[in-house]
């Protein structure tokens, strides 16, 4: 089994070395005639909040990497690459840098992605990428903590992955871990997205006049105002008990099972489209 490694935080985050750290461990305990290897491809700076995206690759001629050394283990693979999560994800499933793997693992983020912040997410956007190429993957996020115990979530990360390893491919999970040592923590439960928002509020910064009496290259500035899913996670007391970030609060961690981008052909979805199709029929009669 081959494992692919990325993260949005960066190759020399802390949170990623902690899960390497851990899969080395693990890979060592394989059952007698499995092979388990570990290859780390991340991008070479931050991209937190990149979601899914890969940029302007059209207008690349290649992406730069370097090969580099993750502390605590450096005898792993592991390449720095000049590119976001995502692109990283697919450079490796598509084999720029060794064998095709089996499985991706992304993270360990410091800062919880629960909620509608799953959209955003580098950190999860990475093995949707994946997901498209056929593999299965698993994203790790730990809620943001001075001293946040990051060997905690990768015990739980890799307690999971010899069960995600037999699923049915583009089998995806997005683990959340409370700040907590794994004595503290109350056990893993299943989470299920929540309507927690990363910003909860827009508005005008510091100016009685409406955005509407702008004039024509006048700047202005607006004020974000941040819902609970941020990274420590905020006020979750309107949540159900099993949301993802409720789980969180109450000391648990929350293993959510995700699905990426596919076509909606629900019965609904085919009689919109229908309707849609007919109506674009229509408009371009008049052109004809």
């Amino acid at each position: 089994m081959r494992i692919l490694v990325t993260n949005d935080d960066g190759y020399d985050a802390p949170g990623i070395a902690a899960l390497v750290v851990a899969l080395a461990e693990w890979s060592e305990r394989a059952p007698g005639g499995e092979t388990r290897e570990i290859v780390v491809v991340a991008p070479n700076t931050n991209y937190s909040g990149a979601a899914a995206a890969v940029g302007e690759v059209y207008t690349r001629d290649g992406i730069d990497y370097e090969r580099v050394a993750i502390p605590g283990a450096e005898h792993v693979e592991a390449y720095s690459l000049d590119a976001s999560p995502a692109l990283c994800a697919i450079v490796g499933c598509l084999g720029g840098l060794g064998a095709r793997p089996d499985l991706i693992c992304s993270g360990i983020n410091i800062g919880v992605n629960v909620g509608r912040s799953v959209l955003h997410s580098g950190t999860v956007g990475a093995i949707l990428a994946a997901s498209q190429l056929g593999l299965s993957g698993l994203a790790v996020s730990i809620q943001s903590h001075p001293g946040a115990p990051l060997h905690a979530a990768a015990q739980v990360a890799v307690a999971v992955l010899d069960e995600l390893a037999g699923a049915p491919p583009r089998t995806l999970f997005n683990l959340n871990v409370p700040a907590l040592d794994l004595a503290d923590l109350k056990g893993v439960r299943r989470g299920r997205v929540s309507t927690a928002g990363l910003i909860r509020e827009a508005s005008t910064l510091g100016s009685s006049t409406p955005h509407s009496g702008l004039n024509v290259g006048e700047k202005a500035r607006l004020s974000l105002t941040l819902g609970s899913a941020v990274p420590e996670l905020g006020d979750v007391s309107d949540e159900e008990p099993d949301d993802d970030g409720a789980l969180i609060a109450a000391g648990y961690a929350s293993l959510t099972s995700l699905r990426s981008v596919h076509e909606d052909t629900d019965t609904g979805g085919d009689d919109l489209i229908r309707d849609a199709l007919g109506a674009i029929e229509r408009h371009l009669e008049a052109f004809r």
